[in-house]
Parts: structure tokens; C-alpha cells; sequence
């Protein structure tokens, strides 16, 4: 049986960073979810899924929901990436939509990404703004944390990557 694996899907590349950091600091291997074989994947006895977060889904997870039974005995970690600082309530709820049925138990770990409109699909730029127009209507003293990084990075490249956000990740992999 081989030690590890890392599956990644990234739409802008702050996902890929962190995997490719995690590859480094692990010596597992690394694959995005597109080239993945199931089969593969499940020779591995460790098996982490990064993903970014969009419109609070975890993209690529499907993957993981399709084939847990394939992965049942393996030891798993999701490590999901998102634009906005770390909150609590938040992660709670990423972790309540996104880990459902068998994937409820699986840990799940926060690395913060990068923000970069240039960058953007059409659509993402196009929703991105309409949900900062939203926004700007509102009382900036009720902004919930999310709320307050979407409006400090209109307009701006931001990347708030960091190899301390793997930390946690790290130290479960160790027990």
C-alpha cells in the first residue's frame, strides 16, 4: 500500500498552492481531481482533498462523495480554500453543507486564498460585483467577517496563501 495521496481541484490557483506545498512538505503525491483514477486513489492509505470554496460548496468534492466507499479504510483529511479570513461560524457552516453522510467524520481544514478579478471568469467577476453591490447597501458595522474581506478586496489582487494554514493539517497527519 502506498503512504499518500493528494487530490486537489483548483479554479484559480490558490488550491494548487497549497497542494503543491502540502506535496512538499509530505513527499505524497499530488493530482488534480480531473486526472484521478479511483482506483489508484484508493492504493493510497492517506488520502487529503483540497479544494476552494465557491457560493460555499467545496469545489471537486464530489469526487470524494461518489467514491467513499472505495475509500472507507483509508485515513482522510479535505483541506478547503477560501478568500476570506478564518471564522468560526463560517467554517461551521462550509462543514454542514458540504460534509453530509459518509463524509461527516472526515476533518475538515481552512487555508485561506487569494483574491484576483483579472483573473475571474466573466461569470465569477459578474457575481462577485453584484454581490458587492448588495454589500455597500448595508451597514458596514454589521458586515459579517466574509462580508468585510469581500469589500477590502474589491479591486485589488490579494493573496493571503500561507503555508501556517497547513499547520493543523500537518500535525493530523502526524498521529
Amino acid at each position: 500500500m502506498k503512504k499518500g495521496i493528494i487530490v486537489y481541484q483548483s479554479k484559480y490557483g490558490a488550491t494548487k498552492k497549497y497542494a503543491e506545498w502540502l506535496q512538499n512538505m509530505t513527499d505524497f503525491c499530488c493530482i488534480e481531481v480531473s486526472k484521478a483514477m479511483v482506483d489508484e486513489v484508493a492504493q493510497y492509505e492517506t488520502i487529503i482533498f483540497c479544494g476552494g470554496i465557491y457560493a460555499s460548496g467545496i469545489a471537486g468534492l464530489v469526487f470524494l462523495k461518489k467514491n467513499i466507499e472505495k475509500f472507507k479504510n483509508k485515513k482522510m483529511a479535505i483541506l478547503c480554500v477560501g478568500a476570506s479570513p478564518y471564522d468560526e461560524s463560517a467554517f461551521a457552516e462550509i462543514k454542514e453543507h458540504n460534509l453530509t453522510g459518509d463524509l461527516k467524520n472526515i476533518p475538515l481544514f481552512y487555508g485561506r486564498g487569494a483574491w484576483n478579478e483579472s483573473k475571474m471568469k466573466f461569470m465569477d467577476r459578474t457575481l462577485c460585483k453584484m454581490l458587492q453591490k448588495s454589500v455597500a447597501k448595508k451597514d458596514p458595522s454589521t458586515y459579517e467577517p466574509w462580508m468585510k474581506a469581500l469589500m477590502c478586496a474589491k479591486g485589488q489582487n490579494c493573496d493571503w496563501t500561507d503555508k501556517k494554514y497547513l499547520i493543523p493539517l500537518l500535525k493530523y497527519l502526524e498521529n
